[in-house]
């Protein structure tokens, strides 16, 4: 039977066995098959397995051990460490000096998740020093050893004990591979300023280009975040590149928040050219206050945009830079019943040739819902909205430029009809919703008021009908009289399987002179729009969104997403397909692009990763990213692939190869 006894020692020094970071001034407990204490030499003696814990889950483990009472001196047998709750070591040679202890002939594994000690990884060496004013480990002549098999030597290395949360030092460095760049080796240095406040410094060295500098900067308060990033490099050329990214964001008491971002890049394709795949279209700088009420919410932002596209392509660049952009939205206490009066308020300026305006929008309305006799849901809004502009040399819609103000009032009104349907089953139960809606709005006598600084192109779709408007921004106006209506069918049983399709339509009332063939609007009945989608919680999610020509039910519009498996092993399909006019349904060209990956969890340790975009159109593959991954729960592992097939300016596509290794020590990764 084993016995249990608490000491309270300052120290312990092996003889046999290391004594690394056991805190010297925790108490103690020894737990042992047999304890003898002599009372006139005031030593403990155990027999059979022993154990000492100290509290803060340090612990020692040894056969046949002899400890005084003050932990001043300790022998043993088959002694191993546990210096934290994953990390280990063996020694059979030990001394200590003062707060330094030094092992040699050691084993040091911070796996506990093997068949043996260490099995997955652990490190030999021939001495180890810790010091408990450094807390820090050193390592001598280390050999890296992994299942058996040595894979990398060290003349030396060395790492905070498990105790330490932050400590300063060099991080595993990785290696990339590019077609343009050469091989690439990343040594990042880590420093540890605060348990709050640290930064990582990393130096790439290039075989086809200069060094590269590399900051990451992170800084955490009690209500407020600081993140930093960039890099720098003089290039072989002469020519400085780099970029740097910032967000903060400060919490200001429950309803308030402020953010402040930047984005900036020395050129168009340093991001790109340089690994950090930045394919996006601009870049975005700028500050943001969020105000939070119980029933009212203000956001004023500004925005000051970076242009990252070719000018020899045909996108547009952002709309200027906006200074400033303020929301104020009010919803008052119901008035009656379920009904709400909601109040807005949005202010807006462009600076920007071309796009320079200012403009003040005042919106007020209520929204009644109502349920009737037999499940009927009829919902009653009215909306009234006042405009005012102030153009600056500015581009209108119309192709005119205009100097001056314009002001507009905009009332609107809609009435939503829905009569759900429920049929329950042994094992399904089925919904139809029939659902209708008549909305009312002014018909301007221009319709080419204003410039489009915040509205995108109107597109019908399953998602955009029954919307309170057709343009995502406030810009531009619907400009006349259409119904809504549609049908959506579900079904879904107790297992979680769900099917459902809804199919739906708009009719203008008025002629109006242009519509865009791309949109699906028409004069009079638009194109048909549906949706179907199934999912059997387990391994099928399927949606697929569709448009069809009025006329002859000709497919114009087709978005299929398809994720069979799980989260380990599965295969991911997507697929655009668009007819596109260049006039009015004539000169028919189309939009034709496949997106497709998937995963194989090869075993419980490997999986492999493969994602491509494909353009149909022009015959070309966009991208490929994938990878081999190893993750145990004490290293890991990973070799990535991207190829990018995009040209700009002094980019061409690049191939890039990336190994990245790193241990995981107490559940940190390093």
């Amino acid at each position: 039977m084993k016995r249990l006894i608490p000491i309270f020692a300052s120290c312990l020094v092996a003889t046999h066995a290391v004594a690394i970071s056991i805190d010297p001034n925790a108490p103690k407990t020894i737990t042992a098959d047999k304890i003898e204490y002599d009372v006139k030499s005031e030593t403990i003696k155990t027999s059979g397995n022993t154990e000492i814990v100290n509290t803060s889950g340090q612990r020692v483990t040894l056969t046949d051990s002899y400890i005084s009472k003050d932990g001043s001196d300790l022998a043993g047998d088959d002694i191993k460490i546990w210096l934290g709750q994953h990390v280990y070591i063996e020694s059979d040679n030990i001394s200590r000096t003062g707060t330094e202890t030094i092992a040699k002939n050691a084993l040091f594994t911070a796996c506990d998740d093997c068949d043996a000690f260490g099995d997955a990884w652990r490190i030999s060496t021939t001495e180890i020093r810790h010091s408990m004013n450094t807390r820090m480990l050193q390592f001598y002549n280390p050999v890296m050893w992994t299942y058996g098999l040595p894979v990398l030597w060290l003349p030396y290395f060395e790492m905070p004990d498990p105790g330490v949360k932050h400590k300063s030092g060099f991080l595993m460095p990785d290696f990339k591979s590019t077609n343009n760049m050469g091989t690439q080796i990343n040594i990042p240095f880590y420093i540890a300023l605060s348990d709050t406040h640290d930064m990582t410094i990393t130096t790439s060295y290039l075989t086809q280009e200069n060094p590269l500098f590399q900051l990451e900067h992170r800084l955490n308060l009690a209500h407020s975040q600081y993140r930093t990033r960039g890099a720098f490099t003089h290039n072989r050329e002469g020519k400085d590149r780099w970029y740097i990214f910032n967000n903060d964001i400060i919490e200001m008491g429950e309803n308030a928040r402020a953010m402040v971002y930047l984005e900036r890049a020395s050129d168009k394709t340093f991001l790109q050219k340089y690994g950090f795949y930045g394919d996006q279209p601009y870049l975005d700088s700028g500050a943001k206050l969020e105000l939070f009420g119980q029933s009212s919410y203000v956001v004023a932002d500004t925005h000051i945009f970076q242009e990252l596209r070719s000018t020899q392509g045909h996108w547009a660049a952002p709309s200027g830079n906006i200074l400033p952009n303020i929301r104020a939205v009010h919803q008052t206490a119901p008035l009656f019943d379920e009904t709400y009066a909601t109040f807005g308020t949005d202010i807006l300026g462009i600076s920007g040739s071309g796009t320079a305006s200012q403009r003040i929008i005042g919106d007020a309305r209520v929204t009644s819902p109502w349920t009737l006799w037999g499940g009927n849901r009829v919902t009653l809004s009215l909306d009234a909205r006042y405009d005012i502009y102030n153009f600056d040399h500015t581009d209108m819609t119309n192709g005119t430029n205009y100097t001056g103000l314009k002001n507009r009032f905009l009332p609107s009104g809609y009435a939503e009809w829905a009569l759900p349907l429920y049929r329950p089953g042994a094992s399904w139960t089925q919904v139809i919703e029939p659902r209708a809606r008549l909305t009312i709005m002014r018909r301007t006598s221009d319709d080419k008021f204003a410039a489009n600084n915040d509205s995108a192109g109107a597109l019908l779709s399953d998602a955009t009908l029954f919307s309170n408007k057709r343009f995502a921004g406030l810009d531009l106006w619907g400009n006349g009289n259409y119904a809504d209506y549609g049908v959506r069918w579900s079904a879904f049983n107790t297992d979680g399987r769900m099917i459902e399709a809804f199919l739906g339509q708009t009719h203008d009332f008025q002629d109006r002179k242009a519509t865009d063939p791309n949109s699906g609007f028409r004069n009079g009945a638009s194109d048909y729009v549906g949706r179907i989608g199934f999912n059997n919680m387990s391994w099928l999610d399927l949606t697929s969104r569709f448009r069809l020509a009025q006329e002859n039910l000709s497919l114009r519009h087709m978005e299929t997403s398809a994720i069979i498996g799980n989260s380990g092993t599965y295969l991911d399909i997507g697929h655009i397909w668009s007819q596109q006019f260049d006039n009015t349904y004539t000169e028919e060209d189309t939009i034709n692009e496949l997106m497709g990956g998937f995963g194989i969890q090869l075993s419980n340790r490997w999986a492999l990763r493969f994602n491509s975009v494909y353009n149909a159109t022009f015959g070309r593959f966009h991208r490929h990213t994938g990878g081999i991954f190893y993750n145990h729960p004490c290293y890991y592992m990973s070799l990535e692939y991207r190829r990018d097939n995009a040209i700009k300016d002094d980019y061409v596509g690049t191939t890039t190869f990336q190994f990245r290794f790193g241990m995981a020590i107490n559940g940190q990764r390093y």
